[in-house]
């Protein structure tokens, strides 16, 4: 074994995963989208995000999604 975390290199190789747009699209007032709570950047920015890249905001999302039910 290599020593890497095996969740990190299965979304290294993994197909981008598809948006978590749901289409309620509006920033609240700490800037993330009521719908999918990316922010303004994030949103902008999904299509140019390499895989890992998307796989790893929607790990952050999910965070987020945690946080607010806290």
């Amino acid at each position: 074994m290599d020593g890497q975390d095996p969740t990190v290199s299965e979304q290294t190789t993994r197909a981008r995963p598809m948006s978590p747009c749901i289409s309620v699209c509006a920033l609240d007032a700490v800037g993330h989208c009521s719908g999918c709570l990316r922010t303004r950047d994030e949103i902008a920015g999904w299509m140019r995000m390499s895989p890992a890249q998307q796989w790893g905001l929607l790990e952050t999302l999910d965070q987020r999604r945690r946080a607010r039910r806290a």
